[in-house]
């Protein structure tokens, strides 16, 4: 694993970017006075309500609150984590990532060009199997059994399916032609070699679908039998570039047809998800051998606001599910629904949607089972609610996975569920409404729809940080706002304005782009996200005159606020001598004022 990425390089790479060429590039903007705008690409909506600032090289969302910079647009459109999409904007620009050295090593430029010739050689790889499934002379039956599952050419193409050899070492000799490639093949598990040092090819005698990571490199294959003997499907080892755990078939190809996946279907076999495509349905992925995995979950999560996953209904298949659920909750939040489709005996989504065609199987994805309704079925069926000891199983066995949920949502619901299973419904509705209640009553007197709250005046510390977050040059020529004097303040928020002062003091000419990436994961980052959702409706020539003004007006309430502290604290025990000379300064001060 590489060194972290260091923040000079990434506020550079920020300066060099334009956000409206990012988005542009993936969404066609239109100019809107100083700033562009388009209709959302992570929500639907008719009129556009997405709007990118050249100047601050920032985009949001007034629909769904999406927002952020160069970096983040890459995340949320290409589905990318954060390293990745830094790699993809440094290569636009023909730059290297550097790393930082510390605890974990940093890649050299050895590994870096041996990734790269990894990847350059599974593309080989899969050009030698699509050229091996048209010329080979055995290839004949891997065609027939193609179009005995009905596959057209077009997919066929479209997937890149191709046919490894009946032959020991067809792949070996082509590509073999020297020890280190050798080794090579042999490392990313295309080559086997035997105790005696015999070589030969790991794949023979199969119908080859090649795996695409979700940056659509070539990292590993599938082969399925085509006689009898041997595993049906035969999937690639683990390698340096390929982790079965971390990857999904087709999820590349489902990314690339649907820029908004709002569905994607999880299913057991690699021909269910090739067939499926074939009649209109490119939203399916399956897993690689193994069960669906947590971080198989995540990535889903992060991809779609609905999880369909498909299994047999039969024993295993339920199973399957189950396991498939376990690893979904921790990954599950609000605005996600995971739902379970379980086929009739006998068939699999191939054979289904050929059988009843595309319409009739959306619909029965649109209606499969809901997570809860799965979840307390499968509960239901170990534990006896009909005994006040069932009850308490069921309890036991559910809070667990309940409580691990992370959309706050979804787990009340569950737990509401779980109440009337176990027959205490009364008391949690009873619980529920004394929260609510007392949630209500700390809440500010005002009504919170979205246009009050994007105009909602600020308070003068949230302005003096509203500010900042747009010219970071305040810090610096506004000598008479300081906010280090109220260092000490357990004062909400103050924290915040002083680490964003501090920043934009060290750094005026950061752009809110870069100030926002380096509060990325700092405590407060979801106040900052909050706060560029608000209106200040501050003109730029008065932006100065309005934050000397915020200022003034949080001293004078950070002046008033200390002195009922200490008349307060008076009332009850003699002021320390330090604390009377305060006391004085104060009244003085407030005084002149």
């Amino acid at each position: 694993m590489a060194g972290k990425i260091p923040r000079d390089f990434i506020d550079d790479l920020l300066s060099r970017t334009d956000v409206v060429d990012i988005v542009d590039s993936r969404v066609k903007l239109k100019k809107a006075g100083k700033n562009y705008q388009a209709c959302c690409p992570f929500h639907n909506e008719k009129s556009p309500s997405f709007t990118v600032s050249q100047e601050k090289q920032f985009y949001h969302c007034f629909g769904c609150g999406a927002h952020g910079n160069a970096i983040s647009f890459l995340m949320e459109f290409d589905r990318l984590e954060f390293v990745e999409a830094i790699e993809e904007l440094a290569k636009l620009y023909g730059l290297e990532v550097p790393r930082e050295k510390g605890h974990l090593p940093v890649v050299s430029e050895e590994k870096k060009q041996q990734q790269q010739d990894d990847y350059s050689l599974m593309e080989q790889v899969v050009r030698f199997f699509q050229h091996q499934l048209k010329q080979n002379e055995n290839s004949g039956k891997a065609i027939d059994y193609l179009k005995s599952r009905g596959l057209s050419g077009d997919i066929v193409k479209q997937w890149e399916i191709g046919y490894a050899p009946d032959s020991w070492d067809a792949l070996l000799k082509t590509f073999g032609k020297d020890q280190a490639r050798v080794k090579q093949l042999i490392d990313l598990k295309l080559v086997n070699q035997n105790d005696q040092g015999r070589r030969y090819d790991f794949f023979r005698d199969r119908i080859m679908f090649p795996i695409r990571d979700k940056r659509g490199r070539v990292v590993g294959f599938g082969g399925r039998v085509l006689e009898d003997g041997g595993p049906k499907y035969l999937n690639s080892p683990e390698t340096r570039i390929f982790h079965k755990g971390s990857e999904l078939f087709g999820f590349y190809q489902a990314r690339q047809q649907n820029r908004q996946l709002d569905a994607v279907l999880i299913v057991e076999g690699y021909m269910d998800v090739v067939a499926l495509s074939q009649f209109g349905i490119n939203q399916a992925t399956a897993a690689l051998g193994t069960a669906t995995t947590a971080e198989h979950m995540q990535m889903l999560v992060r991809a779609t606001p609905h999880i369909v996953c498909c299994y047999d209904g039969d024993r295993a298949g339920r199973e399957a599910a189950w396991r498939a659920l376990e690893n979904a909750l921790p990954a599950l939040k609000d605005g996600v629904r995971l739902s379970f489709l379980f086929l009739p005996d006998g068939e699999d989504p191939d054979t289904m949607v050929r059988k009843i065609g595309k319409d009739a199987f959306m619909e029965m994805l649109d209606n499969a089972m809901p997570l809860s309704r799965f979840f307390f079925e499968n509960q239901l069926k170990t534990h006896k609610v009909g005994t006040p000891e069932g009850k308490i199983a069921l309890r036991k066995a559910a809070m667990p996975l309940i409580e691990s949920v992370q959309g706050d949502d979804q787990k009340q619901m569950l737990l509401e569920e779980l109440a009337k299973h176990t027959g205490e419904y009364d008391r949690f509705k009873l619980q529920q409404d004394i929260s609510k209640a007392n949630h209500a009553s700390s809440k500010p007197a005002y009504s919170a729809n979205r246009n009050q709250v994007g105009k909602a005046r600020l308070s003068p510390l949230r302005m003096l940080i509203r500010l900042l977050l747009d010219s970071p040059s305040l810090a610096t020529r506004c000598d008479d706002v300081q906010p280090s004097v109220f260092e000490g303040s357990d004062a909400t928020g103050m924290d915040l304005l002083l680490d964003i002062h501090r920043y934009c003091a060290q750094y005026p000419q950061a752009t809110t782009a870069q100030l926002v990436e380096n509060f990325r994961n700092h405590p407060h980052s979801s106040t900052i996200a909050k706060l560029l959702l608000q209106e200040h409706l501050v003109k730029d020539e008065d932006a100065e005159r309005v934050y000397s003004d915020s200022f003034a007006r949080l001293l004078d309430w950070h002046f008033d606020s200390r002195i009922e502290t200490l008349i307060s604290r008076s009332r009850v025990q003699p002021l320390t001598q330090v604390e009377k000379e305060e006391l004085n300064l104060l009244m003085k001060e407030r005084q002149k004022s």
